[in-house]
């Protein structure tokens, strides 16, 4: 049975997006060099608490998808050393710099402890999907596996709100899959930029509700 609604952050109610047979959530990048205290950068005063929040979020999320038996993948950002990403190099100014000082720039390159998990990890069993760029959809086999285990909705969380999560729920949206971003499970290092991202993914390509809100369809039957 599907349950009745889902309420969005905003208060709508919406329709519920399927069964909880349908559903998997998808854990992007929860990450040393994005979430360990010493790694990311710091852009406001609440960057810290709001990094922080995301983890535990995620954390309830995740504990409550394994109890109802919905199934958790995992995403991870490595970079390979020696097929640099040219086009963000260049975006980021770095496109002048010496090859080992560019690389050195470079979030969760593979052979550092930058792509270790930190915050929110996954169990022996659980699928953990390698990226190279912002979306987990990009160049990995993720959409197969999805379609192959009749999954039809996702949840999203982890970091960051307003790139690798906002560049993976908008993919997801496109492969045909229906998108619940969890809003208490996310978090960026800026408030504007992580008003600015939920805003736009609700707009566009996802309902955006609580952890409390989407676990209830499950808890629910839904």
């Amino acid at each position: 049975m599907t349950a009745a609604s889902l309420v969005d952050t905003a208060g709508h109610r919406r329709p519920a997006p399927g069964p909880a047979g349908e559903a998997a959530v998808l854990v992007v990048d929860t990450q040393r060099d994005f979430a360990a205290p010493e790694r990311p950068p710091r852009s406001d005063a609440g960057a810290r608490e709001r990094i922080d929040a995301a983890l535990a979020g995620t954390r309830l999320l995740v504990d409550r998808a394994r109890a109802a038996g919905v199934p958790v993948v995992w995403t991870r950002l490595v970079q390979d050393p020696d097929e640099p990403w040219d086009s963000s190099r260049w975006l980021r100014g770095l496109a002048d710099l010496p090859p080992e000082r560019a690389a050195a720039e470079e979030p969760c390159l593979a052979g550092t402890p930058g792509p270790e998990w930190f915050g929110a990890a996954p169990l022996d069993g659980e699928e953990v999907v390698d990226k190279r760029r912002y979306s987990a959809f990009h160049g990995t086999d993720l959409v197969r596996m999805l379609y192959s285990a009749g999954v039809s909705w996702l949840v999203v969380c982890g970091l960051t709100t307003d790139c690798c999560v906002d560049a993976t729920a908008r993919d997801a949206f496109q492969h045909g899959f229906r998108v619940v971003v969890a809003a208490d499970a996310v978090g960026t290092y800026e408030q504007a930029r992580q008003d600015a991202a939920l805003e736009g993914l609700a707009r566009h390509a996802a309902v955006v509700a609580t952890v409390d809100a989407v676990t209830g369809l499950w808890r629910a039957g839904g």
